[in-house]
This record gives structure tokens, C-alpha cells and sequence, in this order.
């Protein structure tokens, strides 16, 4: 009797309606739909680790359709870096020593799905200052004897003209030149003459002939990506160490990689600059041009850097009179800066130590440039022209070492005319006083601090001025 009550009192209890009905379990239908998920949940999610020049890494979680230049944004923000539009990603190849730099509009998870699972890939945060420059200069990347135009183009062909040539789709400058081939299947090279045209790459069978029955296909660029030699005539024994090399997207192994080697930095550049027009055309462009779209009244192929906030909130101001006032005209102002820069180590030449007694500069002179961004404290000069490369070969790239071969010098590296120099800086000793010159004394400077500025201001006896110094950032 009892549980025919309880049973009773059950069924008087009034049914709610279920107001999510949706989410109610059947037999017919799934338990969410994926029409009620947000479309945020679509865009999946991935860790990629991105590495630095001293080899600490960091891991980032992003979607899978991000680019390269948004991974570049996410690092720049993270580590409060300033936007200079050089920063670059950089895959590098381990096994076979091949790098490249990632072009801005690539999706980063796509380039990482070619990747062996064996192969300790990595991708590296860095600088690039070459990396547009063809669009501002283009007549350095382009010799007169390695390209030809059209019979119907004028002989002259001005600054935006080989640009326009380049990413039009109805003409196209021809690339010519001696290059080293590594033939398949051996370790032997021969050298050929190679042609650059819309088609693709092709080589002469016979010496430096055009003719159609004389050119044999080598290959094309949709399929493949290009790639740098990192490690010079190590790994492949190329005759040289200006090499580079196609490999297909989806790639066997080092036997389906096509391998060429060029004489000069300079024939290395061209070819590598021309091909990525020829494979990315107006992209390349739209991913110079991206950065200064909401800037108005300056012209695309004449771009300087923008300056930040914080740079155009500051005015030149002289307080050397009764009252202050802002100095507008920007040479006066940038002597002021200098002479107020040199006032500075004049007073700090005779200092007070915590005993009160004077003590001389000469001592701090010699270790205050070690905490410089430009200064790589023993490295070989192989590792500056590495470091220097990576960064771009720009006129006015540099870096300041010590010197292997006398231990009390440094070496000033800079890159001019995509060769890098190397300059000696020495120290000279005068009245108890010790100062470094890089010409023989007739410029001195207390510090090596000092002497970088005084370049980056003065050509003096370098072939440039100092302009983009190379620098070990950590993430």
C-alpha cells in the first residue's frame, strides 16, 4: 500500500517542460549539434616552438591557419620589440644544412607538415633587413651582364621599371648566367648555362646558346620551395659556398633535391631575388607594401620605417640659455645631440670611486662596450659572416668582435656591395691614455661605444655608413 502511495504521489507531480530540448540525448541525433558550437571552436589550435639566435625556444599556441608575419606579430608583442618590418621566421633544414626565409603570407602548420618526423627541424625568430630590399634598390640585385629585357623595352630601364617588368604577367626579364649543377644520382658538379625565364629554369646543352633545341628544362617553382646552403662544401662538396637548392614540397630525401652553386654572393643573390618574383610575382609585393597601407602621401617603392609613438612625442629642446626653447631645425638639433653626447664623457673621464678619489675611464673604457648589442665577445670570423648573412646583406650591417689573431684588437664586420669587410680597430696608447681608431690614430675615440656612434653618423674611412647592427635576441 505504501508504494502504491509513493507511486501516486509521483504521477501528481506536474511535468516541466525541458527548456533546452536541443540538448536532450536521442537516438536519432548527436548530443551537440555542430551548427549550436561557436564557429571560434572550427579554427583548431596548435603549439609550434620558435626558437632564437642563442637557442632558447618558446612555445606558442595558435590556429592552424596562421602566417608567417602573424607568428612574427604574436613574438613582437610578447616580448615588447620594436616593429621595424624586418623581423622574419626562418626554417631551417638540420640534415641536409638548408635554411630559408618564410615568406610573410605562407601558413606556418603547412610548411611543418612537409617535415620528417626524424628530422630536428626548427623555425627561428629573426632579422632580416634584405628581406624587401630588391624593392627599394632593385638595380644592385640585378647586374647589367646576368639579365636581358625584351627586344621591345627600351635599352634604359629605370628604378620602378624593373619592378614593374618583374611583377608584370605579360613580360619578363631574362636571367642568365654560369652556374654548378649537381648532377642526379652523383657527387660530381658541372658547370652549365642556365636561363631564367617565366616557364621556369633551363639549361644550354650547348655553351651559351638560346636556341629552343638547344635549352633542356631543369625546373619550375610551383611545386618546390628554395632553399639556402647553410653549411657551404661540408655536406654536399660543392665547388663553392654560395649554394642553393629546390626541394619538392613533398619530398623524398636529399636524392629529390635539385642542387646549384654559384661563383659570387652577388650571382647567388640575383638568382635567388628573381625566382622568388618569378614564384610569388604581385604577393611579394603585397607583403611589402602591407606594413605602410594606412600611411598616406608616401610612395610604396620610397618607404621609410615609421617611427613609433614614443619617438614622435619627443622634441629636440636646448636649455643652454635663461629659458628653454625647441630647436627645429634638425641639424642644429643633431649637433646639439652630438656635442651633449661628447660633454657626457668628458665629465665621466675623471669619476669618483666609493673612496672618493678620482679613477681614470681608461679601465671602464675597455668593458663597457660588452654590454653592447652589436658587440659578440669571441666569436670566429666564420661566425660573423654567418651572423651577418642571416641578418642580410644590406649595406651597413655590422657586428663588433674580438680579434683571434691579436688578442688586444677588435674587428669592426660590415657588410657593403653584398661582400662583407672586415676592419681592424685598434688601440693606441697617448699621454697614459688609452683610445681605438680604425685609421691609424687620425680619429680616436675613448670607447668603442663612441666609435660605433661616431660611424653610424660618419662614413669616415668605411665604405658606408653603420646602419643595422647584428644582435643575439632571446625569446
Amino acid at each position: 500500500n505504501r508504494r502504491k502511495k509513493k507511486d501516486d504521489n509521483t504521477l501528481e507531480i506536474p511535468s516541466i517542460p525541458n527548456p533546452f530540448p536541443e540538448l536532450c540525448c536521442s537516438p536519432f541525433a548527436s548530443v551537440l549539434s555542430a551548427s549550436l558550437l561557436p564557429k571560434a571552436t572550427s579554427r583548431k589550435k596548435q603549439v609550434i616552438k620558435v626558437y632564437s639566435e642563442d637557442d632558447t625556444s618558446r612555445g606558442l599556441e595558435v590556429p592552424s591557419d596562421i602566417t608567417a608575419r602573424d607568428v612574427c606579430q604574436l613574438l613582437i608583442l610578447k616580448n615588447h620589440y620594436i616593429d621595424d618590418h624586418s623581423w622574419t621566421l626562418f626554417e631551417q633544414l638540420t640534415h641536409t644544412g638548408l635554411g630559408r626565409a618564410i615568406e610573410d603570407h605562407e601558413l606556418v602548420m603547412e610548411i611543418q607538415s612537409n617535415w620528417v618526423m626524424e628530422e630536428e627541424n626548427k623555425l627561428y625568430f629573426r632579422k632580416n633587413y634584405a628581406k624587401y630590399e630588391f624593392f627599394k634598390n632593385p638595380l644592385s640585385f640585378f647586374p647589367d651582364h646576368m639579365i636581358s629585357f625584351p627586344s621591345e623595352t627600351n635599352a634604359a630601364v629605370n628604378h620602378s621599371g624593373i619592378l614593374q617588368m618583374f611583377l608584370s604577367s605579360s613580360t619578363y626579364p631574362e636571367i642568365h648566367g654560369y652556374l654548378h649543377a649537381k648532377e642526379q644520382g652523383k657527387k660530381s658538379w658541372k658547370k652549365l648555362y642556365f636561363l631564367l625565364r617565366r616557364s621556369g629554369l633551363y639549361f644550354s646543352t650547348k655553351g651559351t646558346s638560346k636556341e629552343p633545341r638547344h635549352l633542356q628544362f631543369f625546373c619550375e617553382f610551383s611545386n618546390s620551395d628554395m632553399y639556402m646552403s647553410l653549411t657551404g662544401k661540408k655536406i654536399s662538396g660543392a665547388p663553392t659556398n654560395y649554394g642553393f637548392c629546390f626541394k619538392p614540397n613533398k619530398s623524398g630525401g636529399t636524392r629529390d633535391l635539385k642542387q646549384l652553386c654559384a661563383d659570387d654572393e652577388q650571382s647567388r643573390t640575383c638568382w635567388m631575388t628573381a625566382i622568388r618574383l618569378l614564384k610569388y610575382g604581385m604577393q611579394l609585393y603585397q607583403n611589402y607594401v602591407q606594413p605602410y597601407q594606412g600611411r598616406s602621401g608616401c610612395s610604396p617603392l620610397n618607404i621609410t620605417p615609421m617611427r613609433s609613438i614614443s619617438e614622435n612625442s619627443l622634441v629636440a629642446m636646448d636649455f643652454s640659455g635663461h629659458r628653454s626653447r625647441i630647436i627645429e631645425n634638425p641639424t642644429e638639433a643633431l649637433s646639439v645631440a652630438v656635442e651633449e653626447g661628447l660633454a657626457w664623457r668628458r665629465r665621466g673621464c675623471l669619476r669618483l670611486n666609493s673612496h672618493g678619489s678620482p679613477i681614470a675611464m681608461s679601465n671602464m673604457g675597455m668593458s663597457i662596450h660588452r654590454s653592447q648589442s652589436w658587440f659578440h665577445h669571441k666569436i670566429s670570423r666564420e661566425e660573423a659572416q654567418r651572423l651577418i648573412l642571416q641578418h642580410g646583406l644590406v649595406d651597413g650591417v655590422f657586428l663588433v668582435r674580438d680579434s683571434q689573431s691579436n688578442p688586444k684588437t677588435f674587428v669592426l664586420s660590415l657588410s657593403h656591395g653584398l661582400k662583407i669587410k672586415h676592419f681592424q680597430i685598434v688601440p693606441l696608447e697617448d699621454d697614459g691614455k688609452l683610445f681605438y681608431t680604425l685609421d691609424d690614430g687620425h680619429t680616436r675615440f675613448t670607447d668603442l661605444i663612441q666609435l660605433v656612434e661616431f660611424y653610424q653618423l660618419n662614413k669616415g674611412v668605411l665604405p658606408c655608413k653603420l646602419k643595422h647592427y647584428c644582435a643575439r635576441i632571446a625569446l
